[in-house]
């Protein structure tokens, strides 16, 4: 099973949750995590390939009553 955090660069990212069989696939959800905005790095482990994500908050919303 893959780590939960790892660090990339000194930053830390997610890993996803997902073990993808091929690159093809992999590369596709790739996209679209970048396309929301997402920093992504990918890994092979096992033979299977790994997406790693991570998003800097940009502004915060507070509740005030």
């Amino acid at each position: 099973m893959a780590e939960q955090v790892s660090l990339f660069d000194g930053k830390k990212f997610m890993w996803d949750g997902q073990e993808y069989d091929d690159k093809e696939k992999a590369d596709e959800v790739l996209k679209q995590y970048s396309e929301k905005g997402f920093d992504v790095k990918s890994c092979n482990e096992d033979g299977k390939v790994l997406l790693y994500t991570r998003r800097v908050v940009t502004e915060i919303e507070t509740d005030q009553n």
